[in-house]
């Protein structure tokens, strides 16, 4: 055990933590000098790659100097704080990346107090030093208050940092000299001097935390944790139980022992404590649960998860080209995947809704949702959405809801316009930080204030402004907010959208789709910047006619229309509208299809309720 290290890296979203991980693990020497590895080993989900981010949390172990390092790549974006929270049961210290540019940023708030909470080990590593916009001794000064801010000890404050650069493999101990690293042997030797080894018993009887868990084709569902006391074998029978539910009694056999490597898992025969494994043989197990030798069943406890703040309603899909694109449609296949997602996901939640055909899927934000749509999309699944709402608490008989602590960096020309947007969404000024030409600025807003407010930030700051928020706190309901200002351009009817139709219905807005496009009555073809809807006929055809006049024969020139991705579509709802989803295509539509019915129901002012 005192040749064993387990150390989790956290961060702000783009910091650069598994760029350094992939760096660790190729001085590690895990690879063979002529393996091809690529970039970003540890992200080997396709959305992972696709959108740069890392949302499940990875292990890996690198053998260093006799040591036995265990490292865990964690989730960046606040949405994923649930993967950080569990996965710190399993190590005894943390990495702290923070950007040399952007300085301390919410997400790193969030992750470092967690830490903290946990009273866990703490190497500060100040990363991305060869940029050219580098400001090391303003980002230490940060870290250091960050740390007084949030009740650190005077151990955790006299906590050694490194400086990095990731991209270049480098670590060293002088800020005023980032050239003088040349690899990232201080960052190792920091590691192992100041990360306690793992507590733990190996004479004791087994037990372990069940932190995470997998699944495999071959040997099917795995659980992952640390090896708290005792030895896990192969074959070894065992007995489960669990912090929170006292109800849970199984029993079986370990089938399968697996430790972890850069390319893959490595299958072993035992693991002693303090080590970080992977083991199968015990279908039904979950997150939190303890497995412990048959001898003394006791459960070890397991840390309590943030309650989600964003619900979405998941339903059948119901409108005229139901099931024609997506493999898995019924109401029982969806209700079955989010159950399964319930058993890796520990902060999400899903209920039954009122009707048989829908659900209530509970998350920690947008993204979050997001990220689960689009896995279920890729995977066969038909579906529609409904748009995000935030999910209130009543506090000392005070209706409370959800609030952001809310960080920009923008230009300086850009603060004015986006002073006002937060405060016509509720938000509350705490803070402005001038670094060089940009501003930093600190908001506390309502989370649904920050809903569909992506877009406006990027226009009003051209593109070069910087946002990231995170859940603050509870406070009292700030009063009603306006979704959106604009309005939505509706199809008239059902048919392919042809050129002509586009044409005359541009001139009413921003369109989706192009021609040739198959539409239905009720379907969302577009955005007009009146606050009201507009009915458009995106199939209407010219009327031929025996007479020609002068420029009749011209060519019709369209707009290019405006391609949304999930997030853009989700952030653009309306409350009585809904998103389609399917493997193919995301189509925005209302509620009521029907043109005749929801003009009736908005004369009568009726108030759209879930379906």
């Amino acid at each position: 055990m005192q040749k064993i290290r387990n150390i989790a890296i956290i961060a702000h979203v783009d910091h650069g933590k598994t760029t350094l991980v992939d760096k660790m693990i190729m001085q590690g020497h895990l690879f063979r000098d002529n393996e091809k590895t690529g970039e970003l080993i540890m992200d080997n989900n396709d959305l992972e790659r696709e959108r740069g981010i890392t949302i499940l949390s990875k292990n890996v172990s690198v053998n260093y100097n006799g040591y036995k390092i265990n490292i865990i790549d964690t989730p960046g974006h606040s949405d994923f704080g649930g993967e950080v929270e569990r996965v710190l049961k399993m190590v005894n210290g943390v990495l702290l990346l923070v950007d040399a540019a952007e300085g301390c940023m919410p997400q790193t708030r969030f992750v470092l107090q967690k830490a903290l909470q946990q009273n866990l080990s703490l190497v500060v590593a100040i990363n991305k030093i060869d940029r050219p916009d580098a400001r090391i001794k303003e980002v230490i000064d940060e870290v250091l208050y960050l740390l007084m801010d949030l009740g650190a000890t005077d151990e955790q404050l006299d906590s050694p940092m490194v400086f990095c650069s990731g991209r270049n493999g480098t670590a060293s101990y002088d800020w005023t000299d980032p050239a003088s690293g040349t690899d990232l042997k201080p960052l190792f030797d920091t590691i192992l001097k100041y990360v306690q080894p793992p507590e733990g018993e190996p004479d004791e009887p087994l037990q372990m935390l069940v932190s995470s868990v997998d699944y495999n084709d071959f040997v099917g569902r795995m659980g992952v944790g640390r090896v708290q006391n005792g030895v896990i074998k192969v074959g070894s029978p065992i007995q489960v139980c669990d912090w929170h539910n006292p109800d849970v009694h199984m029993s079986g056999r370990i089938t399968k022992l697996f430790d972890f490597k850069a390319n893959g898992r490595e299958p072993i025969e035992s693991a002693q404590a303090g080590d970080i494994v992977a083991f199968a043989g015990l279908p039904d197990i979950s997150i939190g649960n303890t497995i412990c030798d048959p001898s003394k069943v006791q459960p070890l406890p397991f840390v309590k998860i943030n309650d989600p703040t964003v619900e979405m309603t998941f339903s059948v899909n119901d409108s005229p080209f139901a099931g024609k694109e997506g493999k898995y449609v019924t109401s029982r296949q969806i209700r079955d995947r989010l159950m399964r997602e319930l058993l890796k996901d520990v902060a999400l939640k899903v209920e039954d809704s009122a009707t048989n055909d829908s659900f209530r899927v509970m998350g920690r934000g947008e993204m979050h949702l997001s990220i689960l749509i689009e896995t279920m999309r890729r995977e066969g699944y038909e579906f529609q959405v409904s748009p995000p709402r935030v999910l209130y608490q009543e506090i000392d008989g005070v209706k409370c809801e959800p609030m952001e602590r809310l960080v920009v960096d923008v230009p300086s020309d850009s603060v004015g316009a986006v002073i006002e947007k937060i405060g016509s969404r509720k938000g509350d000024l705490l803070e402005m930080t001038p670094v060089g030409t940009r501003m930093k600025i600190e908001f506390l807003v309502p989370a649904r204030g920050l809903f569909g407010y992506r877009n406006e930030f990027l226009t009003d700051t051209r593109g070069e402004g910087i946002m990231a928020s995170v859940f603050d706190s509870y406070a009292p309901f700030k009063g009603d907010l306006s979704r959106r200002s604009s309005g939505s351009l509706i199809a008239f009817e059902t048919g392919d959208s042809v050129t002509y139709g586009l044409w005359a219905a541009q001139e009413r807005g921003a369109l989706f789709i192009g021609p040739g496009v198959p539409v239905y009555g009720g379907m969302v073809v577009g955005e007009t910047p009146k606050s009201e809807d507009i009915t458009v006929n995106v199939c209407r055809k010219k009327q031929l006619t025996n007479m020609r006049a002068s420029g009749s024969d011209e060519s019709l020139r369209l707009v290019p229309p405006r391609n949304m991705s999930l997030e853009q579509c989700l952030e653009f709802l309306a409350d009585d509208e809904l998103l389609e989803v399917t493997p193919e295509n995301l189509r925005l539509r209302k509620r009521i299809l029907n043109h005749e019915i929801r003009m009736k129901a908005l004369k009568g002012n009726k108030k759209y309720q879930d379906l």
